[in-house]
């Protein structure tokens, strides 16, 4: 099994390990080597994972999907709150990224903590998600002891933490609570880390990813959820509670992962 360790970026791999392994037996093991790969590149490998498989299922998406911001929220879950757990320690690239950007990780302690979903609002969040999606190159970056690379508001080229934190910040600067837009630590279903923006709403927490143009309730996503801002100070994070609950699965999404599973 993978020896995995969280590092100074919040969550990288031992991927010298898993390459080590995947050459031990004196030829490549393909499994062993995509595990190496995905824990060398991280969100980059999920992104484009993921971009592969939408490709792919493109039809089964469009045949009955809509995102969150395009239909009424009815499932029982689709409010259930993502609820912290004990404090925990802050991605280290994210104190970095504190340092680097004070104004994005200033927390007002008289707004709000939930936006309300409105037309206005949800045009608003589409915008958003789809003009950063478009607007960065997804590229692997090294988040190594030498400290080269970093969390980047809009850059011309970036992984998942890059789009996250530009997503929040075109939102902060549009105007929208501090306490309502928080950064997500999760896992993907391959074991990859990734970094999500969560929006917490009158309508519940929804995602904003790069992995996709659907902005989605939090409980629709296959991901493991391990920690999150604070809603009452963004510098500070939280372990996420599991949920009690079944996680809400949409119909598209079902279509989708069983057909991948054939």
């Amino acid at each position: 099994m993978p020896i995995s360790v969280f590092g100074k970026d919040g969550y990288w791999s031992a991927a010298r390990i898993r390459t080590d392994r995947a050459f031990s037996y004196g030829k490549p093991n393909s499994t062993l080597l995509e595990n190496a790969i995905a824990s060398i590149t991280g969100c980059f490998m999920a992104r484009r994972f993921r971009l592969i498989c939408l490709t792919m299922f493109a039809g089964a998406l469009f045949a009955g999907s809509a995102d969150v911001l395009s239909r009424p929220l009815q499932d029982s879950n689709s409010l259930t709150p993502i609820v912290e757990a004990s404090p925990t320690l802050a991605p280290f690239q994210h104190i970095r990224f504190c340092l680097r950007y004070p104004s994005d990780c200033k927390t007002n302690p008289t707004e709000n903590e939930r936006i309300d979903l409105n037309a206005e609002t949800s045009e608003l969040l589409k915008r958003v998600n789809h003009s950063v999606n478009i607007s960065i190159n997804p590229t692997p970056k090294s988040y190594g002891p030498n400290l080269g690379d970093g969390w980047t508001i809009a850059p011309e080229m970036g992984d998942c933490n890059d789009y996250a934190v530009t997503k929040r910040h075109e939102l902060l600067e549009s105007g929208l609570p501090s306490k309502a837009l928080r950064l997500s630590v999760v896992k993907t279903a391959s074991g990859v880390g990734h970094l999500v923006l969560v929006v917490v709403t009158t309508k519940g927490a929804i995602v904003m990813d790069d992995l996709t143009e659907m902005i989605r309730p939090w409980q629709s996503t296959d991901y493991h959820w391990l920690k999150i801002q604070s809603a009452t100070d963004s510098k500070f994070w939280h372990e996420i509670k599991r949920p009690a609950v079944r996680p809400f699965v949409s119909q598209a999404d079902r279509r989708v992962r069983l057909a991948a599973d054939r």
